[in-house]
């Protein structure tokens, strides 16, 4: 009896704790410098956060070590909701393990996941003054030229995407690295790569004018490219890398309050306003749960280990 009173007590206090909540002001970590992608998604989630929840919410920008630095930050932050990561979770949490050699927190054990917020495709895009209209018509100039030509790209996603097409259609096209888009972009014209494995964000702005998008590796089209289809369409079975943003907070945050932030999230992404900012950037509202989460992200890390391998990435 002693222990189901003890249990009641603490289930009562967890209830009043997320009925109160928030008393103060929410403090919103972000992994990169202010000014830079990321940071605008935070900051634009931030501020309507704050609307919602009636309390500031005031974003600190702790770059460092590709964003490492402020996961760790918050994961040794006080469980109580008023610390939290709206993060590009794919990669600063699922692909971690991956790609370094250590990192010192663990993605499942030391958070808490929200709830999903966007989503961002890849694609298969080349030189709009070729000829080629569709993949299978690319492909076979591919297959023509020695080697199955050259692709370029300058982020992880893209090399793994590539590498991952290549893969499905057995082709052994040779990877290029750049270390930003624009020059992968001016190889692209200057006919020294065949095609680039790039964001949607960056490829809508050359889109259809200076490159021709083939196709998108996200499993559903983009809303931002409706008539673009994507590789699992094409016969390219389960198909399907889209980075992702997300929300999480320290482990042991009562689940109460996780919710309510979940369903304030959820509410802010199903905004048209939302929605509209989002499409400017390419970006998907993808709207979650704390289950579906937590359970993308265990799959994500699944899957990523395979795709590393894959590309031969090797870790840092």
């Amino acid at each position: 009896m002693v222990r189901t009173i003890a249990l009641l007590a603490l289930a009562f206090a967890a209830s009043a704790h997320a009925q109160e909540y928030p008393v103060r002001e929410i403090r919103s970590i972000c992994n990169f410098a202010a000014g830079s992608g990321a940071d605008i998604i935070v900051r634009y989630y931030s501020d309507r956060l704050a609307r919602l929840a009636g309390k500031p919410v005031v974003v600190e920008n702790k770059p460092g070590a590709q964003g490492l630095l402020a996961t760790d930050y918050v994961a040794k932050s006080r469980p109580d909701g008023y610390t939290i990561l709206i993060t590009p979770a794919s990669s600063t949490l699922a692909t971690a393990p991956h790609l370094f050699k250590s990192i010192p927190f663990d993605p499942l054990k030391d958070f808490a996941a929200v709830t999903t917020l966007t989503s961002l495709s890849f694609v298969i895009a080349v030189d709009a003054a070729k000829p080629y209209r569709t993949v299978d018509d690319f492909v076979k100039a591919l297959r023509a030229k020695p080697a199955h030509g050259f692709y370029g790209t300058q982020s992880n996603t893209g090399q793994v995407s590539a590498e991952l097409f290549k893969e499905k259609l057995g082709l052994k096209t040779e990877y290029v690295p750049f270390k930003i888009t624009g020059e992968a972009f001016t190889s692209l014209l200057a006919g020294n790569i065949d095609f680039m494995s790039v964001d949607a964000t960056w490829a809508i702005t050359q889109h259809p004018h200076k490159v021709r998008i083939l196709a998108v590796t996200s499993a559903k089209r983009s809303g931002s490219l409706p008539d673009v289809p994507t590789l699992a369409e094409l016969g390219l079975k389960d198909f399907d890398i889209a980075p992702w943003f997300g929300v999480v907070v320290p482990a042991g945050t009562p689940r109460a309050v996780v919710e309510r932030l979940a369903g304030w999230f959820n509410q802010i992404t199903n905004a048209e306003d939302t929605r509209q900012f989002l499409a400017r950037s390419a970006l998907d509202a993808f709207p979650g749960s704390p289950d579906s989460m937590a359970a993308l992200l265990r799959s994500d890390m699944d899957r990523w280990g395979g795709y590393v391998r894959l590309a031969k990435i090797e870790k840092q």
